[in-house]
Protein backbone atom coordinates (compact mmCIF):
# COMPACT_ATOMS: atom_id res chain seq x y z
CA UNK A 1 0.00 0.00 0.00
CA UNK A 2 2.87 3.14 0.89
CA UNK A 3 4.42 1.59 -2.45
CA UNK A 4 1.31 2.49 -4.51
CA UNK A 5 0.87 6.07 -2.63
CA UNK A 6 4.80 6.31 -3.80
CA UNK A 7 4.35 5.67 -7.30
CA UNK A 8 1.22 7.59 -7.69
CA UNK A 9 1.67 10.95 -9.99
CA UNK A 10 2.60 14.16 -8.00
CA UNK A 11 0.19 15.96 -9.92
CA UNK A 12 -2.95 13.56 -8.36
CA UNK A 13 -3.26 15.44 -5.51
CA UNK A 14 -3.85 18.40 -7.56
CA UNK A 15 -6.38 16.64 -9.48
CA UNK A 16 -8.32 16.05 -6.51
CA UNK A 17 -7.91 19.78 -5.18
CA UNK A 18 -9.60 20.54 -8.75
CA UNK A 19 -11.98 18.12 -8.28
CA UNK A 20 -13.02 20.03 -5.06
CA UNK A 21 -13.15 23.16 -6.01
CA UNK A 22 -15.25 22.47 -9.32
CA UNK A 23 -17.74 21.10 -6.86
CA UNK A 24 -17.48 23.80 -4.36
CA UNK A 25 -18.26 26.34 -7.45
CA UNK A 26 -21.07 24.66 -8.65
CA UNK A 27 -22.84 24.14 -5.04
CA UNK A 28 -21.92 28.27 -4.08
CA UNK A 29 -23.17 29.01 -7.78
CA UNK A 30 -26.27 26.61 -6.99
CA UNK A 31 -26.57 29.03 -3.70
CA UNK A 32 -26.67 32.31 -5.31
CA UNK A 33 -28.49 31.47 -7.97
CA UNK A 34 -31.34 30.43 -5.68
CA UNK A 35 -30.76 33.43 -3.47
CA UNK A 36 -30.32 35.97 -6.10
CA UNK A 37 -32.21 34.36 -9.19
CA UNK A 38 -34.77 32.07 -8.52
CA UNK A 39 -36.11 33.53 -5.26
CA UNK A 40 -36.49 36.85 -5.63
CA UNK A 41 -38.70 36.43 -9.02
CA UNK A 42 -40.70 33.45 -6.86
CA UNK A 43 -41.22 36.33 -4.11
CA UNK A 44 -42.33 38.66 -6.89
CA UNK A 45 -39.95 41.11 -5.84
CA UNK A 46 -39.25 43.94 -7.64
CA UNK A 47 -36.23 47.50 -6.95
CA UNK A 48 -37.80 50.61 -6.59
CA UNK A 49 -36.00 52.82 -8.39
CA UNK A 50 -33.87 55.49 -7.16
CA UNK A 51 -35.33 58.32 -8.38
CA UNK A 52 -38.80 57.28 -6.49
CA UNK A 53 -39.71 59.78 -3.61
CA UNK A 54 -40.33 59.46 -0.08
CA UNK A 55 -39.24 56.62 1.87
CA UNK A 56 -38.45 54.66 -1.48
CA UNK A 57 -35.06 56.48 -1.61
CA UNK A 58 -33.53 55.38 1.47
CA UNK A 59 -34.29 51.48 1.78
CA UNK A 60 -31.15 51.42 -0.59
CA UNK A 61 -28.94 51.77 2.05
CA UNK A 62 -29.90 48.50 3.31
CA UNK A 63 -27.46 47.13 0.43
CA UNK A 64 -25.03 48.46 3.23
CA UNK A 65 -25.32 45.63 5.76
CA UNK A 66 -26.67 43.13 2.54
CA UNK A 67 -23.37 43.14 0.60
CA UNK A 68 -21.13 42.07 3.40
CA UNK A 69 -23.44 39.69 4.56
CA UNK A 70 -24.06 37.90 1.16
CA UNK A 71 -19.80 38.16 1.06
CA UNK A 72 -19.30 36.30 4.59
CA UNK A 73 -21.54 33.44 2.61
CA UNK A 74 -19.48 33.12 0.09
CA UNK A 75 -16.24 33.55 2.01
CA UNK A 76 -17.86 30.35 3.26
CA UNK A 77 -18.58 28.62 0.34
CA UNK A 78 -14.74 29.18 -0.46
CA UNK A 79 -13.49 27.74 3.08
CA UNK A 80 -15.48 24.73 3.11
CA UNK A 81 -13.43 23.62 -0.26
CA UNK A 82 -10.50 24.87 0.41
CA UNK A 83 -10.01 23.93 3.97
CA UNK A 84 -12.56 21.36 4.42
CA UNK A 85 -12.14 19.60 0.83
CA UNK A 86 -15.84 19.66 0.94
CA UNK A 87 -19.17 21.28 0.23
CA UNK A 88 -21.75 22.94 2.23
CA UNK A 89 -24.45 20.46 1.18
CA UNK A 90 -24.49 17.45 3.09
CA UNK A 91 -24.48 14.99 -0.31
CA UNK A 92 -20.41 16.30 -0.23
CA UNK A 93 -19.62 17.25 3.47
CA UNK A 94 -16.25 18.57 3.98
CA UNK A 95 -13.90 15.91 5.26
CA UNK A 96 -12.23 18.17 7.44
CA UNK A 97 -12.95 20.42 10.18
CA UNK A 98 -12.93 24.07 9.05
CA UNK A 99 -12.54 26.33 11.86
CA UNK A 100 -10.56 29.42 9.33
CA UNK A 101 -12.13 32.78 8.64
CA UNK A 102 -15.08 33.40 10.14
CA UNK A 103 -15.69 30.32 11.35
CA UNK A 104 -13.24 31.45 14.00
CA UNK A 105 -16.07 33.90 15.38
CA UNK A 106 -19.21 31.97 14.74
CA UNK A 107 -20.10 28.23 14.16
CA UNK A 108 -22.22 29.40 11.16
CA UNK A 109 -21.26 32.38 9.56
CA UNK A 110 -22.80 31.37 6.21
CA UNK A 111 -26.09 31.08 8.00
CA UNK A 112 -25.78 34.52 9.66
CA UNK A 113 -24.42 35.70 6.59
CA UNK A 114 -27.27 34.94 4.56
CA UNK A 115 -29.91 36.19 6.96
CA UNK A 116 -27.75 39.65 7.30
CA UNK A 117 -27.98 39.78 3.44
CA UNK A 118 -31.60 38.71 3.05
CA UNK A 119 -32.86 40.74 5.66
CA UNK A 120 -31.07 44.19 3.46
CA UNK A 121 -32.48 43.17 0.82
CA UNK A 122 -36.11 42.67 1.89
CA UNK A 123 -35.58 46.01 2.89
CA UNK A 124 -34.38 47.54 -0.47
CA UNK A 125 -37.65 45.47 -2.56
CA UNK A 126 -39.83 46.62 0.19
CA UNK A 127 -40.77 43.85 1.48
CA UNK A 128 -40.44 44.00 5.30
CA UNK A 129 -43.75 43.89 5.94
CA UNK A 130 -45.60 41.52 8.89
CA UNK A 131 -46.10 38.34 6.75
CA UNK A 132 -42.75 38.63 5.70
CA UNK A 133 -41.19 39.03 9.27
CA UNK A 134 -43.22 36.07 10.30
CA UNK A 135 -42.04 33.95 7.30
CA UNK A 136 -38.37 34.67 8.23
CA UNK A 137 -38.79 33.97 11.79
CA UNK A 138 -40.21 30.18 10.89
CA UNK A 139 -37.36 30.44 8.76
CA UNK A 140 -34.56 31.18 11.75
CA UNK A 141 -36.45 28.64 13.89
CA UNK A 142 -36.16 25.66 10.60
CA UNK A 143 -32.63 26.33 10.00
CA UNK A 144 -31.99 26.49 14.11
CA UNK A 145 -33.69 22.85 14.03
CA UNK A 146 -31.54 21.40 11.81
CA UNK A 147 -28.28 22.94 13.03
CA UNK A 148 -29.24 21.52 16.72
CA UNK A 149 -30.83 18.50 14.97
CA UNK A 150 -28.80 17.60 12.54
CA UNK A 151 -25.51 19.42 11.43
CA UNK A 152 -24.62 19.51 15.14
CA UNK A 153 -25.29 15.67 15.80
CA UNK A 154 -23.50 14.80 12.48
CA UNK A 155 -20.90 17.07 12.62
CA UNK A 156 -20.30 14.91 16.36
CA UNK A 157 -19.73 12.53 14.71
CA UNK A 158 -17.11 13.36 11.94
CA UNK A 159 -14.75 14.97 13.84
CA UNK A 160 -15.41 14.10 17.57
CA UNK A 161 -13.33 15.77 20.09
CA UNK A 162 -11.78 18.59 17.90
CA UNK A 163 -15.21 19.56 17.30
CA UNK A 164 -16.58 19.85 20.91
CA UNK A 165 -13.47 21.95 21.94
CA UNK A 166 -14.87 24.01 18.79
CA UNK A 167 -18.17 24.51 19.99
CA UNK A 168 -16.82 25.33 23.88
CA UNK A 169 -15.00 27.79 22.38
CA UNK A 170 -16.82 29.07 19.89
CA UNK A 171 -20.63 30.55 20.03
CA UNK A 172 -23.01 29.09 17.27
CA UNK A 173 -25.14 32.39 16.71
CA UNK A 174 -23.25 35.42 18.21
CA UNK A 175 -20.06 35.79 16.99
CA UNK A 176 -17.02 36.44 19.56
CA UNK A 177 -15.17 39.99 19.68
CA UNK A 178 -11.72 37.85 18.59
CA UNK A 179 -11.16 34.88 16.88
CA UNK A 180 -10.24 31.71 18.41
CA UNK A 181 -7.25 30.43 17.99
CA UNK A 182 -6.84 26.73 19.02
CA UNK A 183 -4.19 25.70 21.42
Amino acid sequence: MMRAQADAPAHAGNDANWATAAAELRVGAGFFALWFGILPVWLGFHVEPFSSGGAARWRWIAVVPSVPGFAVALRCVWDFGRTGHGTPAPIAPPKRLVVVGFYRYVRNPMYVGFLTGWTGLWVVFGRANLAAVIVACLVVLGVHLFVIGYEEPTLRKMFGAAYEEYCRNVRRWLPRLRPWEKR
